[in-house]
């Protein structure tokens, strides 16, 4: 019995959940999967039910949960709220100890069109971007914010670094081999200490390649020359960035599924897009990248590759089939409860 934990979140967040629950439900029989769900609120919807995002009871819960899937947190309602939906966030990755948050990007085919960017640039992008969770200006000490003065700090360990690059150089080792570095170690001590500490950890990989690149050239490389990359890995800040700006190669947020990993305890699977309260409850939020997270739950997590894979197959048939949510056709759609059937009637 696998024991999923749902966080369904704020916005359209219980929206998608929903979806992506339904397709496991109707691939689980197929292959033998069985599961338990236990839901509880998390982020915005935590601070109304409980008065605190990330309240004792879901820590509670991940302590018997094999998995954790979210769904969106946040938004203008929790503006003002003491701690917000995020801090919940953050501290929920801390508690879950996770420390590398991975963000696949493949470009659909036949959704290559609707990039900002030109088709023969985005074309054939599958890429991996790496971000350590732990380290950076996010957690880093000192920090003060006075009304004429602020300061952040970037700190690393070489623990830290050595353990987001080894789980950059085993990604790479089960796909294309090569492994791009972002630091900025031509200004910061941090960044001279992580690409000492990444070149140290490649010894370890020979059959890897390693690039170094600032990340202000990959800023551009990622726009220019996307399919070019196999497996990006960067500290806490630049991740953040880069993977948001990876995030629309492929014509939608909704498309972009992530995890994050721990050395033990159960991972965390969650869309890389927000919350968007505006769109809330009208039924057309893309559920894609909420299946994909799901998908990934299923690999990485109980090792169901075949039940993963026929699920994303059952995605590319429904998409190549012409069917789309209202983000990837605003004039020809589907409600997103009748995509998602759509998926399922793909799946049997």
């Amino acid at each position: 019995m696998k024991n999923i934990l749902c966080l369904p979140g704020d916005g359209i967040g219980p929206e998608i959940m929903k979806s992506a629950l339904a397709v496991l439900a109707a691939a689980a029989p197929m292959y033998g999967f069985v599961y338990e769900l236990r839901e509880e609120a998390f982020g915005g919807a935590g601070i109304d039910r409980h008065g605190h995002p990330f309240a004792d009871c879901v820590k509670e819960a991940m302590g018997r949960a094999d998995a954790v899937l979210l769904g969106a947190i946040g938004g203008p309602k929790w503006d003002d709220a003491s701690v917000r939906p995020e801090q919940g966030l953050l501290a929920m990755r801390k508690f879950l100890g996770v420390y590398a948050n991975v963000r696949p990007l493949k470009v659909h085919p036949n959704l290559a069109y609707l990039s900002p960017l030109k088709e023969d640039i985005v074309s054939g992008t599958d890429l991996v971007i790496v971000r350590e969770l732990t380290g950076g200006a996010y957690f880093g000490e000192p920090r003060e914010l006075l009304e004429d003065f602020a300061r952040d700090s970037i700190t690393y360990s070489r623990a830290e670094i050595e353990r987001i690059a080894r789980y950059a150089f085993e990604t790479a080792m089960k796909r294309d081999r090569r492994v791009t570095s972002v630091d900025k170690a031509n200004v910061l001590a941090s960044s001279k200490l992580w690409r000492s500490v990444v070149c140290e950890v490649a010894k370890e990989y020979p059959a890897v390649t390693l690039e170094h690149m600032y990340v202000d050239a990959m800023a551009m490389a990622l726009v220019t020359n996307p399919k070019r990359y196999d497996v990006i890995v960067t500290e806490n800040l630049f991740g953040d960035i880069l993977s948001d700006e990876a995030s629309v190669l492929g014509g939608s947020l909704g498309l972009l599924s992530s995890g994050s990993f721990g050395a033990d305890g159960p991972a965390l699977y969650e869309p890389a897009h927000g919350s968007a309260p505006d769109i809330a409850g009208q039924n057309i939020a893309n559920p894609i990248a909420m299946i994909y997270s799901l998908t990934m739950m299923l690999r990485y997590s109980f090792g169901a590759t075949a039940m993963a894979d026929a699920i994303d197959k059952a995605v590319d048939d429904t998409l190549r089939s012409g069917a789309m949510t209202k983000d990837l056709n605003p004039d020809e759609w589907l409600s997103a409860t009748d995509w998602t059937q759509r998926v399922i009637d793909a799946l049997r």
